[in-house]
């Protein structure tokens, strides 16, 4: 019969109690909450993004118009 090798300790050393929030279980109701403000939020950014690059291709319609010979 061969020995049996101990479990290395690392793996269980690796473990802090405290690196983590516990898990709280959410409704669905709250998870659906939480989904739409993120996509709210998303959508925000993305409308902010968006108006930025207007106003960009807004100046290059700009300068186009000083360089094009009628």
């Amino acid at each position: 019969m061969t020995p049996q090798k101990p479990l290395p300790t690392k793996v269980a050393a690796s473990t802090k109690p405290g690196d983590r929030k516990p898990w709280k279980k959410k409704t669905p109701v709250e998870v659906v909450l939480e989904q739409t403000d993120k996509l709210k939020t998303q959508i925000a950014e993305k409308e902010e993004e968006l108006k930025d690059l207007r106003l960009q291709l807004q100046k290059f319609e700009q300068a186009r118009k000083i360089f094009e010979v009628d």
